[in-house]
């Protein structure tokens, strides 16, 4: 009996080239293959508000993996999905622990209308977070505020919150939240500037991997294949029936790959695909 595969690859350093767009041969690829009723979407760190763009003129079938799989979205509708919020209380706990460590989360809240609300309190934004931000704000599906008090309905609906600061400062207000709260948190080095430092905190639970069961539970996927690079992909390999790394993965994704193929920048990720899904049918 023929099983159902879901495809689901990382975006940048995987699926995205060293352009960080997605190639117009591996965009024709993915959308033939759809056509065909491949099963393939995206697992990323990225909003709506990037992913959109990026995968225009790409046909895809499943619903994109956005934030870490805070949450779902479907391209079709642009529309949100099983949305995972943060408790108010572990909001509360992450802004007092990150304040002790003198840095500054962006706190990404869900409006009702579709819309993501980002703030800020805008008293002096360092350099990394200037640039996030100059980089972020004239973005649609999202919407900057720079004010020194969180609205509560927004305390209420707070999908993610995001710091850029100096590496001790982050990884100590990493380490403070998993102590005091069952977050998910994470805490790495930036990839263009290594001393600073990035934090992401989300509700109990939130990961790619647990992202990626849910949506092959609802689409009757019995296989998974995985795309990653980096070590945040490392959680959906050890889920994934096939964990597939790029050429210019960390060695340690590398290592714990069951399958190693050209770099992103040669459209390795399609391709594999594609000769996946045919050698399938």
């Amino acid at each position: 009996m023929k099983q159902t595969t879901l495809y689901v690859s990382d975006m940048d350093g995987t699926l995205l080239g060293a352009d960080s767009q997605v190639s117009e041969h591996s965009r024709n690829i993915i959308s033939d293959l759809s056509e065909q009723g491949a099963l393939i979407t995206v697992a990323t760190a990225r909003t709506p508000a990037t992913v959109k763009p990026l995968l225009q003129g790409t046909l895809t079938l499943p619903p994109a993996i956005v934030m870490t799989g805070a949450a779902l979205w479907n391209r079709r509708s642009d529309t949100y999905a099983d949305v995972r919020f943060m408790p108010p209380c572990d909001v509360d706990e992450a802004l007092r622990a990150c304040a002790a460590c003198d840095i500054h989360p962006f706190v990404y809240t869900l409006h009702p209308e579709g819309i993501l609300e980002v703030y800020h309190d805008g008293t002096q934004l360092n350099r990394a977070e200037q640039n996030f931000y100059d980089q972020r704000r004239h973005l649609s599906l999202k919407r900057f505020h720079l004010r020194r008090t969180l609205p509560e309905e927004a305390r209420c609906r707070t999908v993610l919150l995001c710091a850029l600061g100096r590496i001790a400062h982050t990884d100590e207000a990493a380490s403070s939240i998993r102590t005091m709260t069952e977050c998910a948190v994470h805490s790495y080095p930036d990839a263009i500037i290594p001393e600073i430092g990035i934090l992401e905190i989300f509700a109990p639970g939130v990961s790619k991997a647990d992202a990626i069961k849910r949506v092959a539970s609802s689409l009757g996927a019995s296989r998974i294949v995985a795309f990653g690079d980096n070590l945040n992909d490392l959680p959906m390999f050890a889920m994934a029936d096939v964990a597939v790394a790029v050429g210019n993965a960390l060695p340690e994704v590398r290592e714990a790959a069951d399958t190693v193929i050209g770099p992103n920048t040669s459209d390795s990720v399609a391709r594999f695909i594609r000769e996946d899904f045919l050698a399938q049918a």
